[in-house]
């Protein structure tokens, strides 16, 4: 991953106090995640902040673990485990996607609101699809931005020389559909929440 930790450490507290911005949205999401996740599943999140999708969704699968490369949001991460008494969820501080065995192969990846952050992303999704088994799973949602918004762009931008912002990549939505096929999965679902700015969803399978 491309992003900086310390932007991220710097925003963790102010991070997880904010409230979800669309929560129609943030269910769908959850419910449709759910429809792929199997009790047998041992899964892991990329760019897992400070873990509240984690804990929602751990009680479903064996084991979930998840990541971030920012050490304060994973501080609070594990907070939040602790309180929900999640015994099958762990979390980590990481520079990169390729975790080594016996971490990988899992049966599902999860990298919600991440992709669109990374400067490679053709590269990241490679290293994602090394993490899946054969036949496994990669769930995303990705803000794609590639087919206009020029005032958010602007916002982004203006807000990114001040240091108020990462990296921002813009594609669209079919770019993005693109870059994770060529990676090697067969897009089973897609769906946008919300639909605008399209923040896309996508489930694959490792070919």
């Amino acid at each position: 991953m491309t992003t900086h930790a310390e932007f991220w450490d710097r925003i963790a507290p102010k991070y997880a106090q904010k409230p979800i911005a669309d929560t129609t949205a943030y269910e769908t999401t959850m419910r449709r995640t759910r429809q792929y996740l199997a009790a047998s599943d041992r899964v892991l999140e990329l760019g897992c902040g400070t873990g509240s999708t984690a804990v929602r969704l751990a009680p479903d699968v064996a084991q979930f673990t998840g990541t971030d490369i920012s050490g304060e949001m994973i501080r609070i991460a594990q907070g939040r485990a602790e309180a929900a008494g999640t015994a099958n969820l762990t979390f980590a501080t990481t520079q990169a996607f390729d975790l080594q065995p016996p971490a990988a192969p899992f049966d599902t990846v999860l990298a919600f609101n991440i992709l669109h952050l990374l400067e490679d992303v053709p590269a990241a999704l490679r290293e994602i699809h090394a993490q899946i088994k054969p036949g496994g799973l990669f769930i995303s949602k990705s803000g794609c931005l590639g087919g206009g918004w020029p005032f958010l762009r602007w916002a982004i931008r203006v807000m990114q020389m001040v240091g108020k912002a990462p990296h921002v990549g813009f594609f669209t939505t079919r770019q993005l559909e693109e870059m994770i096929s060529d990676a090697g999965f067969e897009i089973l679902e897609t769906g946008d929440y919300p639909a605008k700015p399209p923040s896309h969803f996508v489930v694959a399978r490792r070919r």
